[in-house]
């Protein structure tokens, strides 16, 4: 018997907890009411010793077998990043198509690549147009120095490919590089150029010839070489482009008595103004008076009378001011009353 052991009484009802003992017969048990009992040793029973109070031996064990580390199938991660390439900071990456079979052009599938020459990474997006809107074929990482595949098409899906474009993002994840722009650019790939040997060329990016569109080269974006119908048309539409201005403003040039007459009116030198606030008319006015001045600068005593209006005076003392602080070698006088009135000023190149 020890302390902590739970013991019964033999000669009455109870028990309890050995906490101590008096001499060698009497211990001292705790009952449920926390009171402890002197009993008499030979009068309790052992019902539950303490286990974690008896001293145990101790056993030598034996020296663990070392076990041979068991090499897992798993893949290890991959440390490896493309080598950067000396002079090759600068940014081209081409959009490249490579038949999967040029002997049997009529009827092989196509692989559509993207090309990364340069120690940039590429995040980039390629689309195709739909109409007005637009599908996400591929978007991904090209790594530097890489060409990654986009996808495989055949011949029946020629209609998809009329007009793409490619979104670029260039960084290096890992050391410091120059800031380049981002990138869309806009293609219009001639779809007949796929049933033709000679538009299929050998490159230094693939064993078989390929059709490669450039997105940009030497840092520079393609061309946007896609126009659409509706472009054309405004083009079209488009008649007081910068210049069709100018030739404009120069049919409004004609010789009087060896003196040059140039009207200054804002109808006479544009066909439509739309968009065009007082301040741009007068920029475009000022503009044509400058180019005058400046095609008759070598022709000394040149007459040009200059037709301006008398309206708000605010043309006139513009070109008044022009000729103070520009041409101020230049003679200037009221134009001939009788056939301008108020509103013209010639101007005499000295």
């Amino acid at each position: 018997m020890k302390v902590g052991d739970k013991v019964r009484f033999l000669s009455e009802v109870g028990g309890g907890i050995v906490r101590g003992f008096q001499g060698k017969d009497i211990a001292l048990v705790e009952g449920e009411d926390g009171f402890e009992i002197p009993m008499l040793v030979r009068e309790c029973v052992v019902v539950q010793t303490d286990e974690y109070n008896i001293p145990l031996k101790s056993v030598k064990k034996p020296a663990p077998v070392e076990e041979k580390p068991v090499e897992k199938e798993e893949e290890r991660p991959v440390t490896y990043r493309p080598s950067e390439i000396r002079g090759n900071d600068v940014l081209n990456v081409f959009l490249a198509y490579v038949p999967q079979d040029i002997r049997n052009l009529s009827s092989t599938s196509f692989d559509a690549y993207l090309i990364n020459d340069s120690n940039y990474f590429v995040d980039y997006l390629y689309l195709s147009a739909e109409n007005a809107n637009w599908r996400l074929r591929s978007r991904g990482t090209v790594a530097p120095n890489m060409k990654l595949h986009l996808e495989e098409f055949d011949k029946s899906s020629l209609n998809e490919f009329e007009h793409v474009c490619v979104q670029l993002l260039v960084y290096k994840d890992d050391r410091m590089f120059m800031l380049k722009p981002s990138v869309c650019v806009e293609l219009k790939i001639d779809t007949v150029k796929f049933y033709k040997l000679h538009a299929f060329r050998p490159s230094a990016f693939f064993n078989e010839p390929a059709l490669i569109y450039d997105i940009v080269r030497d840092d520079k974006p393609a061309k946007q070489v896609f126009v659409s119908a509706d472009e054309i048309k405004n083009a079209l539409l488009q008649k007081d482009q910068p210049e069709n201005r100018v030739k404009k403003a120069q049919k409004q040039q004609r010789k009087k008595n060896d003196i040059v007459e140039v009207d200054l009116h804002i109808h006479e030198l544009l066909d439509d103004t739309t968009g065009m606030n007082n301040s741009d008319m007068l920029n475009y006015q000022l503009d044509v008076f400058r180019k005058t001045l400046e095609e008759y600068k070598n022709k000394k005593g040149q007459k040009i009378v200059f037709i301006h209006g008398k309206g708000d005076g605010v043309l006139r003392r513009a070109i008044l001011d022009e000729l103070k602080r520009t041409y101020k070698t230049y003679l200037s006088q009221d134009a001939s009353f009788r056939e301008y009135g108020f509103g013209a000023t010639m101007v005499t190149i000295h």
